[in-house]
């Protein structure tokens, strides 16, 4: 068991090491990536072995590279200690924390600073440009599968929702696009740390707030208290509508992901079947109701 644990160390690893490595355990929560706390002489660190699907799910290793370079000169990552060139593997120091939770006192104030400090970093080369996106999620999905009809029919939809938030952007920045609790650690000194910036692009800033939004199933009232922690005014009801149409687009792109992940055999659970097929009809409904709103002139 430990020996075939010790053939996980990459065969180059003293290009980043004066000692060989060692595997401590497998480091469990990320969904697409295989993570190992390891030991190089006194050092802890974390050794991501990327997946093997990254270019189905159009994932760019050297933008991640760059903005990684950027975040930890600021000090908001994990240290970087290599970026394999191959892009096969990255080595980070191991932060000791807790995963951030949104029930903690001023957690969205801690988290909308994090996010203002990230949309503050200078600009990499690579825009997350939906459109493309979205064609690219499409060619790995295997049109027999039972939910192919399902999800092609909420393309028209996603189109309006895309032409709206395009015309209410006012300015793109950095962004981490993958703020889930898995990739965010919280120290004792109430420092808060984003890890795993596969996704890392230009974009607009309001995508990265859905993202939040979605994922930690924010009610009105949290959306607003992060709005206003990250907007440092109170929430207008043009950003309440930006926020809302990212939150459609953020979940089809998320429903197209487990898409892949399915048609891949990366993720072969039949609750991942049921799971598209239930994404796609809420995400069907939340897009019907935000669009009546929009024609009804309430929104």
């Amino acid at each position: 068991m430990i020996a075939a644990a010790n053939d996980i160390i990459p065969p180059d690893w003293p290009r980043w090491s004066t000692a060989k490595p060692s595997v401590i355990k497998p480091l469990t929560g990320g969904l697409t990536n295989q993570s190992f706390l390891i030991i190089a002489g006194n050092a802890q660190l974390v050794l991501r072995k990327n997946s093997a699907i990254s270019e189905a799910l159009d994932l760019n290793r050297r933008a991640e590279a760059a903005a990684l370079r950027r975040a930890d000169k600021a000090g908001l990552c994990a240290p970087v200690i290599y970026c394999d060139p191959g892009h096969q593997y990255l080595v980070t120091r191991y932060i000791q924390g807790e995963p951030w939770c949104v029930g903690r006192a001023d957690a969205l104030k801690q988290l909308a600073q994090l996010v203002r400090s990230i949309h503050a970093l200078p600009a990499i080369d690579a825009q997350l440009e939906i459109d493309d996106k979205v064609a690219s999620y499409w060619r790995s999905i295997d049109d027999g599968a039972d939910f192919y009809t399902a999800l092609r029919a909420l393309d028209p939809k996603l189109q309006r929702h895309i032409a709206i938030a395009k015309s209410l952007n006012d300015g793109i920045c950095l962004c981490h696009n993958d703020l889930l609790m898995a990739n965010l650690i919280a120290v004792d000194n109430g420092t808060l740390y984003a890890i795993d910036w596969e996704y890392a692009a230009m974009g607009d800033p309001f995508y990265e707030l859905a993202v939040i939004v979605e994922e930690y199933r924010l009610d009105k009232r949290q959306q607003q208290r992060l709005l206003a922690e990250y907007l440092n005014r109170p929430a207008m009801q043009i950003d309440r509508q930006r926020l809302d149409h990212w939150g459609v687009i953020y979940g089809y792109l998320s429903v197209l992901w487990y898409a892949i992940q399915w048609c891949s055999g990366a993720m072969s659970q039949p609750h991942i079947n049921t799971k598209i097929r239930d994404r796609a009809s809420n995400l069907s409904a939340q897009s019907s109701a935000i669009l009546q709103l929009k024609r009804t002139k309430l929104f």
